[in-house]
Formats: C-alpha cells, structure tokens, sequence
C-alpha cells in the first residue's frame, strides 16, 4: 500500500497505467463495436507505444511528441483492392505518454480517452477525414 492524496492505495492505482492496460481499455473499446464494424477490424494491429518515432513525427510536421495520441496506417476500407499484395497490415498506434499527459490534463477518464482517440483511428480506417470526425462529435 502507497499513500497517495490523503489516502492509502494499492500499488496498481499508484503508477502510470502501462501499455499493456491501455491495449487492453482499447480491445475492450473495439469489443463493445457493432459487429457490422467489427468484422472489418480483425486484421488491424493494434499496437501501443510510449511516443511516435521520429520519421513518424517529421513526416507529419509534428515537432512535439507529445502533440500525437494515435495514429492510423494503412488503406481505408473503400480504397482497397484484391490485386494488392505485399502491403504491410493496417495499423492503430496509441501513444501511451500523450495519453497519459492528456488524461492528467483534462481530467477525463482513461477510459474515456482511450476510446476517443481508438474510434478517431477507427474513423480513419474506414476512409473518415478528420473533418468528417470533427463533424460526427458536434452532433452529440
């Protein structure tokens, strides 16, 4: 037990949540999807990473790492094509310390985050621009 804000905790709510928690709050996020979306997800990696690399940041004109909370790479769904082969798999990267920086911040669960940012790269992977996101969360 650690003594944090006035109170005794245990030690797993004393530390930064990991990566492996953070995958595990975003393959719950994926899991409570309708299958409709579901089922074009299967082959997604997801991976969680404490930053993005540097050619990652540079090519996007980011000199802040932790300005990037997740990113999507690969084709959307619509500009696919069965001739293709040889391509790397579509990926989710969830960048752990922006996340965490970004839970600390705002005050907004983990959780919460977590899924935001997950369903921001899901959008992507099924052609959403970022404008078409930004559209979508004004009308809730």
């Amino acid at each position: 037990m650690a003594y944090v804000g006035g109170k005794m905790k245990p030690p797993s709510e004393t530390f930064a949540p990991t990566a492996e928690r953070i995958e595990a709050i975003a393959h719950a996020a994926i899991a409570r999807l309708p299958e409709a979306f579901r089922v074009h997800l299967g082959a997604v990696v997801l991976r969680v990473e404490e930053f993005a690399d540097d050619a990652v940041l540079d090519e996007m004109g980011i000199e802040d790492p932790f300005d990037l909370s997740g990113l999507y790479t690969g084709r959307p769904i619509g500009e696919k094509s069965v001739f293709e082969s040889g391509a790397l798999p579509d990926m989710i990267f969830l960048y752990r310390r922006p996340l965490l920086d970004e839970w600390a911040e705002t005050g907004v669960s983990l959780e919460r985050l977590v899924t935001h940012v997950l369903m921001h790269e899901v959008g992507h992977h099924f052609g959403l621009s970022d404008e078409d996101m930004h559209a979508l969360e004004q009308e809730d």
